[in-house]
């Protein structure tokens, strides 16, 4: 009878074991799925261009190419009038207002208002390039923080009225790029472009051609 009873008794702790058991695994399971739920739907990586080397690539962090890639490319967005000054330039505001902040965006609008009434846009056909020689290296991208960066682009300007060219100047941009994420749909880099560092806009001397 003992004997029954000493079974009886080892297979109820070993029900009790399977029961905790069970409950711990109850209790992984809604933690995992309280993870799962809470993770983000979207990842951003920012791949630099140059693989050659390799590269270590962490969730959210971006490389120098691509902050200065995408300083560049925005700048050189605004500031391209393929038709009229008057229309491309608040058109252009328009279109990339999602890459810029709104205090700059703002400031721009300001500059566009001060273009207008100097006459500086009607008819005026616009386009800046990176200027010869000032291509990209690390040195043009300057971490100021842990979400915002000055880029340094030296581009030139040009700007013709009626088929005859008005400007040609080289200009140093120290741009205030900044992380930005706040519409993916819109804005899928997640950075802008928050104005100028200091000293700000300045003009470069082109450099002086040898003599043939």
């Amino acid at each position: 009878m003992s004997r029954y009873r000493h079974e009886i008794d080892n297979a109820r702790a070993h029900i009790v074991s399977l029961w905790l058991v069970i409950i711990l695994l109850a209790i992984g399971l809604a933690y995992a799925f309280r993870g799962w739920a809470n993770a983000p739907s979207d990842i951003t990586l920012h791949i630099p261009p140059d693989l050659s080397a390799g590269s270590t690539v962490r969730v959210g962090e971006v490389p120098k190419p691509n902050v200065y890639g995408f300083g560049y490319y925005m700048w050189q967005q605004l500031n391209r009038w393929p038709k009229d000054g008057a229309e491309d330039f608040p058109a252009k505001l328009y279109r990339f207002a999602a890459y810029v902040t709104p205090a700059f965006r703002a400031e721009l609008l300001r500059d566009m208002d001060r273009r207008g009434r100097m006459g500086e846009l009607t008819g005026r056909v616009r386009a800046l390039y990176e200027a010869p020689g000032a291509q990209y290296d690390d040195s043009r991208v300057q971490t100021v923080g842990p979400n915002a960066w000055t880029v340094t682009i030296e581009a030139v300007i040009e700007e013709t009225v009626a088929g005859l060219p008005v400007k040609h100047t080289r200009i140093r941009y120290p741009l205030r790029v900044v992380r930005y994420d706040v519409d993916r749909e819109l804005n899928p880099w997640g950075m802008a472009i928050d104005g100028f560092a200091s000293p700000g806009p300045s003009r470069v001397e082109e450099p002086a051609k040898e003599a043939s």
